[in-house]
């Protein structure tokens, strides 16, 4: 009786997670495809930036971070998710607007790749194969010139996406709920600040400000609060191999919304990414940890942001 409960329980922590990642991925998708007119106005870089900036400032006045809900670790950790969240979103439309989209794309996924193979244990890891033939016919890397530069771009953010993968997890376990955020993404907007904003505050207009306000809550307010979630949910292999579904998640997204009609290798990458991320689902589950007590003690309180 207690195994088939404990079996329940584990399926359903599963679900919950998946079903937290996959609304994250969709969040992005859409946030992107409502950004296009936004990177007209001031380059990619500026689109990231302005984000990230409302998006920190949002976190910090729904959350109102407290010095005593963080260790010494968890604080450092919080800052260093902070940074490498700027580097993944910065250096992947730095990439983007060097190299096609999908270059960019099938380069950047060797990031969540690499810690579903680094991570993963039995069977998971072969859930790895269809997943990397999936995103391959997605994204069709081989077409189009490439740039060594944007290459070297989307390398780096497929660095900050791993580490992204393992922080976010590592956060999620010390800070109950989504108070990690709280730290992480205004230090990501400070982050972004210093790398884009000088170039880009001559182009601002009050439009733009609340426009990118709008774009904040699609991205990343709403799915790095998702994702931070479903990581006390899933194993760091489970879910980054459920990042494989977000190019397919993509090509839907832009069919619907900007009426691009995929060809037939990338509905054969969706097959594959679809039968991944169900592999994933049913064998990803992790046991959902507490997070630490707080140097006061205080661990135990009723925490009203946590979800689930």
């Amino acid at each position: 009786m207690v195994v088939a409960w404990s079996h329940r329980s584990m399926v359903s922590t599963t679900r919950t997670g998946t079903g937290m990642a996959v609304s994250a991925m969709v969040f992005v998708q859409l946030g992107l495809a409502a950004s296009v007119g936004l990177f007209d106005r001031l380059g990619p870089e500026g689109a990231a930036w302005l984000r990230l900036v409302w998006a920190g400032l949002l976190m910090l006045v729904l959350v109102r971070p407290r010095p005593s809900w963080f260790t010494r670790s968890s604080l450092l950790a919080c800052l260093a998710l902070g940074v490498v969240t700027a580097g993944l979103t910065m250096l992947f439309m730095a990439a983007a607007a060097r190299i096609p989209l999908g270059t960019a794309s099938a380069l950047e996924f060797l990031g969540p790749l690499s810690v579903a193979t680094w991570r993963g244990r039995g069977t998971a890891r072969l859930w790895v194969l269809p997943a990397a033939v999936g995103v391959v016919l997605l994204t069709e890397p081989w077409h189009g010139a490439v740039d060594p530069t944007g290459v070297a771009f989307a390398l780096g953010a497929a660095a900050c996406w791993a580490a992204y993968i393992l922080l976010t997890q590592h956060v999620g376990d010390e800070v109950a709920g989504i108070r990690g955020l709280a730290v992480s993404m205004p230090v990501a907007g400070v982050t972004a600040t210093l790398v884009a904003g000088p170039s880009t505050f001559g182009s601002l207009t009050w439009q733009l400000v609340l426009v990118g306000l709008g774009l904040a809550l699609l991205v990343p307010v709403i799915p790095f609060a998702l994702e931070m979630l479903a990581l006390r949910r899933l194993s760091t292999a489970a879910f980054g191999t459920l990042m494989s579904l977000e190019p397919a998640i993509a090509l839907i997204v832009g069919l619907i919304a900007l009426g691009q009609v995929p060809g037939a290798l990338p509905v054969a990458g969706l097959a594959c990414v679809v039968v991944a991320g169900i592999g994933a689902e049913r064998s990803g589950g992790r046991t959902e940890p507490s997070p630490r007590v707080e140097a006061t003690g205080r661990g135990s309180e009723p925490d009203p942001y946590r979800v689930g």
